[in-house]
């Protein structure tokens, strides 16, 4: 008999997606027409947008044990927060099942599990009731919640006054003290900064430590690495490999799982964003802004993002994060131009950021994409795994290799600058 927590069995999750057909403008009198003639022509055929059925999930099935800590990985769009939204009774499944012994505790996208005209105390009682607790329990985790979040000052506000940090940084406090047998966590963690990411790993160690069962999605492999005993590869809706975290992100991060050198954005309400600003296309290319997904290791390369401003009165600083295939992070860059200070118009703008040729080693890097505002601190998007490229080193001796053929380690490959002497 399986002592697993969680058993996933079969799971497939389908959505019906309406395609309106754009070339035809369809009045007012035209729709009263249709009604009133189906009315006196039951049979009459009805004439509903073009749909399809969008398969998010299919036959997806695991089992996780008591105390394991468990990381899903994939791209965007391979069906991680349709699974965490299944597992966390949001959503319902269209075939299989799912078995779960124990109380879940989940943090998903910002604005979930939150009511926003509630204050912080409030929604933290709110929030333990809903797990089962009475208000003892509740009182007696209280002060801990509200010094790990680091929001007492706001503690009497409405949540919906809060920033985006401010909120999850409250709701990850409440999600991990109230004692849940089964935490999930999503990528929302990444909208904190660097210090409470870290502050966040480690209390997910804790709780992990207590028997607790973690579910943990993110694009950030280094935390993926350090937490997860086991990782769940999705890709198109169905898992591609379960297993050993290493090999899993190895798989993740190979030609078969990697990134284009050009993403594109059709539709803005689709886009990354918000009613500020969206994500409209980001590419990587080579210094003639030619689109490609292979450079020279001693080649410069360009990134750049273009993006749509949507509100006037805006101070917003671009942002780029460089990954490796292994998933470390390498470096961050932010916009230091002479518009970083200005205030932004509405209207469609472009970033580039330039590296430098023999900066980066060969092998295969990805990078995401972010804009945001600095005071106060809020992310409008990061759009991760935005673009992909590959770098080879040449054998023509011109790069910090030179005749060396041999593996040559480092994440990174600087040609700098040396001098050797005779005494």
């Amino acid at each position: 008999m399986s002592n697993a927590i969680i058993t996933v069995e079969n799971v497939s999750k389908s959505y019906i997606l309406k395609h309106q057909n754009a070339e035809r403008y369809t009045a007012l009198r035209d729709v009263i027409a249709s009604k009133t003639k189906n009315i006196f022509n039951p049979k009459s055929e009805i004439r509903n947008p073009k749909s399809e059925q969008f398969w998010a999930l299919k036959d997806v099935s695991f089992e996780v044990k008591q105390g394991e800590r468990v990381g899903i990985i994939g791209r965007n769009g391979a069906g991680k927060s349709t699974l965490l939204k299944i597992l966390s009774r949001i959503v319902t499944p269209t075939k299989g099942r799912i078995t779960i012994e124990g109380r879940v505790a989940s943090l998903l996208e910002v604005g979930t599990g939150f009511h926003p005209e509630l204050t912080g105390r409030e929604n933290i009682f709110l929030n333990g009731s809903i797990l089962g607790m009475n208000k003892a329990e509740i009182k007696k985790k209280f002060d801990e919640i509200v010094a790990f979040s680091e929001v007492e000052k706001f503690l009497d506000t409405p949540v919906k006054r809060y920033s985006s940090g401010m909120y999850v940084r409250l709701a990850f406090a409440v999600a991990a003290h109230l004692e849940p047998e089964i935490l999930i966590v999503d990528e929302v963690l990444a909208v904190g900064d660097a210090q409470f990411q870290k502050k966040c790993l480690g209390k997910m160690q804790d709780v992990s430590e207590n028997g607790k069962t973690i579910l943990f999605v993110s694009h950030n492999m280094d935390a993926i690495t350090r937490l997860c005993d086991k990782t769940i590869l999705l890709k198109d809706g169905t898992i591609a490999f379960e297993g050993e975290t290493e090999k899993a992100i190895t798989s993740y991060l190979s030609g078969q799982f990697g990134v284009s050198s050009k993403k594109t954005w059709n539709n803005l309400n689709l886009a990354p964003g918000n009613d500020k600003v969206r994500l409209l296309e980001v590419t990587a290319h080579d210094e003639n802004f030619n689109v490609n997904n292979k450079f020279n290791i001693t080649g410069k390369i360009g990134i750049t993002m273009k993006y749509q401003v949507l509100q006037d009165q805006e101070i917003i600083t671009e942002s780029f994060n460089v990954f490796n295939e292994n998933g470390v992070h390498l470096f961050s860059s932010h916009d230091l131009s002479e518009i970083k200070n200005k205030v932004r118009q509405k209207g469609i703008y472009t970033s580039t950021m330039w590296i430098p040729g023999n900066t980066l080693a060969e092998g295969t890097h990805s990078v995401s994409a972010a804009v945001m505002k600095l005071y106060p601190f809020d992310i409008y998007f990061h759009e991760m795994d935005a673009v992909g490229f590959t770098i080879y080193d040449s054998i023509n001796g011109d790069s910090a290799r030179g005749d060396y053929m041999q593996h040559f380690p480092g994440v990174m490959r600087p040609l700098l600058q040396w001098e050797t002497k005779i005494y």
